[in-house]
């Protein structure tokens, strides 16, 4: 089947639909090619807690934080600790994004009819000094509806250029080969799926039932990261982050596979960085899954006890919500793929969120109600109440001994010692006696009910975990989940795909997960949270806005 198309878009996630809708909004044909079927429209973000990195916000200012574009781009460059020579483009792509955080991000963002959570979160605290890693503030903007809130209202202008002629939406159609004549790309092959009506995150069917050819003198690829190919992500796991873990939870669909990514490379175009990535250590097994091996990340505020594998607390500054890549670094040098929570129900009341849309129906659903209901009882939300109950990483237990004889039921060998945990919580514990103390994790959780957004809603006032008028002891035992691809396709500043000569290859951009959110790597060895989704829109809005030649 021959077909041809004025801009071809692979891949119908949230940086494709921007791309689209950019271009069709601006009198360009658009063909998109998605090998899900219709109702999966939007990709990881629909799953995602809709998080948004903004810089000086109203809804900041509201809250009292004192933000500006000087401190974000000492955070993010921080953050980031660019240090290769491929990392030209990527740190220009970082100034880029962060100048638009800090601009008219809010505002177009507004006028796309995205609306916002009243309280920021405070993502990634760091806890290095002034110029290292994590967010000075707090900048974790959630948007109201989650997830499907950021993604809706793209999807919904793409559907309406689609009824006009400006999008030709074909689904089930999975791209495997790019088409380069004379150095340009020319248009893309690829093989038609049969139809399909599992549920959206479902494994679909593999069965093919015909080929395709669509020609065009643009194609723009926004088909995502490799997070769901273990096998992949094996392969370039990088010897700074220890031994690839034998056992990982999978955060993202199957379909998460860097299938099109290769695709690319066979084709002559560059992929930087590949051996940075961002996986989570705070995964549990999702007890209702919806995808294979599905896992699902806790959220934490920062009170809860980290222990490794043996039952030896995390060094300084690993604290929950603190450094995602120190403490997978950790871990991975422990010589276990596994870690420890240790909590009481007065802490997972207030500090335990998950992320996803599902795991959230209040703020999914915009239901105050329900938001409100989070500050009542001593119960958490019903669906971490759910876990608790359901969850086959969690223990639940009046006593620290027969907490800890729980915990070592869910190993193969029983590692943990009694005496030593015992040691970690009432060496904890004794820190609270007075207003002061050594213990930087105390200090932190001290700092961070300061911020009238965690004192409300995120940080569990001061106890000590063997009080039992806090409620039972939990422990979860977390497992690393793997997320997001940080490096990907190099990319120009305005999206175009360059080639091993450092040229852009006429004819291919890339946006998304696929560019490592632009440039091949715009966050570096690290990320500042909330940067993810509003890099898909930044990087796809800029693509289109390159191919249409405008800023």
């Amino acid at each position: 089947m021959k077909q041809s198309a004025e801009v071809i878009v692979i891949g119908g996630g949230l940086s494709g639909l921007v791309a689209a809708k950019e271009l069709a909004e601006n009198g360009v044909k658009v063909t998109l090619l998605e090998q899900e079927g219709e109702q999966s429209l939007g990709g990881q973000a629909f799953w995602s807690l809709g998080g948004l990195f903004l810089v000086d916000s109203p809804l900041q200012r509201r809250m009292g934080i004192k933000d500006s574009l000087e401190l974000a781009l000492q955070d993010w460059m921080g953050t980031a600790a660019f240090d290769r020579e491929e990392d030209r483009w990527p740190r220009k792509w970082a100034e880029a994004y962060v100048h638009f955080a800090a601009g008219e991000k809010y505002s177009w963002l507004r006028q796309h009819g995205l609306r916002f959570f009243p309280v920021v979160g405070w993502a990634e605290r760091g806890g290095y000094g002034a110029i290292g890693h994590g967010n000075s503030v707090p900048r974790f903007h959630v948007t109201w509806g989650t997830g499907p809130g950021v993604m809706e209202p793209f999807a919904e202008r793409v559907k309406e250029a689609a009824k006009k002629g400006m999008v030709e939406l074909k689904f089930r159609h999975r791209v495997t080969e790019l088409v380069v004549e004379n150095g340009a790309v020319k248009g893309v092959r690829g093989v038609i799926l049969e139809p399909t009506n599992v549920n959206r995150g479902e494994r679909s069917s593999e069965t093919i039932t015909g080929d395709f050819y669509v020609g065009a003198s643009t194609v723009v690829i926004t088909s995502g990261g490799i997070g769901a190919n273990h096998d992949l992500v094996r392969k370039n796991w990088p010897e700074r982050l220890g031994p690839a873990p034998a056992h990982m939870l999978s955060g993202v669909p199957h379909y998460v596979d860097g299938r099109m990514l290769q695709a690319a490379a066979a084709s002559g175009a560059r992929i930087i960085n590949p051996d940075r990535m961002w996986h989570y250590t705070e995964g549990i097994k999702n007890w209702s899954p919806i995808w294979q091996n599905h896992g699902i990340r806790i959220l934490p505020g920062p009170s809860s006890l980290w222990l490794d594998a043996r039952g030896n607390r995390l060094p300084v500054p690993l604290f929950p919500g603190f450094d995602t890549l120190g403490t997978l670094q950790h871990i991975g040098h422990t010589g276990f793929d596994y870690s420890w929570f240790i909590l009481t129900q007065k802490i997972i009341k207030k500090e335990f969120a998950l992320s996803g849309s599902e795991q959230n129906p209040d703020l999914t659903n915009k239901d105050w109600k329900q938001v409100l209901g989070r500050a009542a009882g001593k119960k958490a939300t019903g669906p971490v109440e759910a876990f608790k109950e359901k969850g086959e990483d969690f223990v639940v237990a009046n006593d620290l001994k027969t907490l800890v004889e729980g915990m070592n039921k869910l190993t193969p060998e029983a590692l943990l010692d009694y005496e030593q945990v015992l040691r970690e919580v009432r060496s904890r514990d004794n820190e609270l006696d007075n207003k002061f103390c050594k213990d930087l994790q105390i200090a932190a959780i001290r700092n961070a009910r300061q911020y009238l957004g965690d004192r409300l809603i995120r940080t569990a006032p001061l106890h000590k975990l063997l009080d039992r008028s806090a409620g039972p002891l939990i422990a979860v035992k977390l497992h690393i989940i793997t997320r997001k691809t940080l490096g990907g396709l190099e990319t120009n500043l305005q999206g175009q795909v360059l080639g091993f000569s450092g040229k852009p290859l006429e004819g291919l951009y890339a946006a998304g997960e696929a560019a490592g959110f632009g440039g091949g790597g715009m966050h570096g060895y690290r990320a500042l949270e909330g940067t993810f989704l509003g890099g898909c829109i930044f990087s796809g809005r800029t693509a289109a806005r390159g191919i249409l030649g405008v800023k």
